[in-house]
């Protein structure tokens, strides 16, 4: 057996030690998560995103909205009470990157949708403060004026099921004709209206 004495001693063996014993407890952790229907397995009831929500999604991600807002609702009263239900990760097995993030300089979407209109999602993105005076986000007027091709959508929806999200051939088929021509903020507030909707099967979550 090595003694403490030597391994205070010897950094190299030190560090060599510490990385096996973070690894070992590391790997404790996570590899059981792999085996678990409750982080594997999709929520009953479980639909994928329309072509508009899917690019929605990606110009949430472009314009950065996920590093200040996350989804990621935690198994507190005060959580809970504010914005429904937690978060569990078997409503998030399609979701390829995961959104849930940690930091909230705005409020937690994970169950925005359909709390406010169409209408007033788009008088927030377009300045915030003439409906939250007190808002530090910035404006997107932008997405007022750029228009999605859809050039890529059918293939971005196709990546997706390589990794297992099960988007129709029909869905595939029809994406391009689905988002041609809708400006991006259809796009995103499409998306917004999405968040918490895509189940209805809080009862089940547990």
């Amino acid at each position: 057996m090595i003694k403490h004495e030597t391994i205070e001693k010897n950094i190299g063996l030190m560090i060599l030690l510490i990385i096996l014993v973070i690894s070992g407890g590391g790997l404790a952790e996570i590899v059981p998560l792999f085996f678990q229907s409750s982080t594997t397995k999709p929520i009953d009831g479980l639909r994928t995103y329309s072509a508009l929500e899917f690019e929605g999604r990606d110009i949430y991600i472009r314009e950065g909205c996920n590093v200040c807002h996350s989804q990621m609702i935690r198994p507190f009263r005060a959580e809970t009470e504010r914005y429904g239900h937690f978060s569990t990760a078997n409503e998030h097995v399609w979701e390829h990157p995961f959104l849930w993030g940690s930091k909230r300089t705005g409020p937690d979407l994970a169950r925005v949708g359909s709390r406010y209109s169409d209408d007033w999602h788009r008088a927030h993105l377009y300045n915030p403060r003439d409906v939250v005076p007190e808002s530090k986000m910035p404006s997107y007027p932008w997405l007022f004026e750029n228009k999605l091709t859809g050039s890529d959508t059918a293939k971005k929806l196709e990546v997706q099921r390589m990794l297992g999200v099960p988007f129709s051939d029909e869905a595939i088929a029809g994406a391009q004709e689905a988002v041609q021509g809708k400006y991006e903020i259809d796009a995103l507030v499409a998306y917004l209206q999405s968040l918490g909707k895509l189940h209805n099967n809080y009862d089940k979550v547990r």
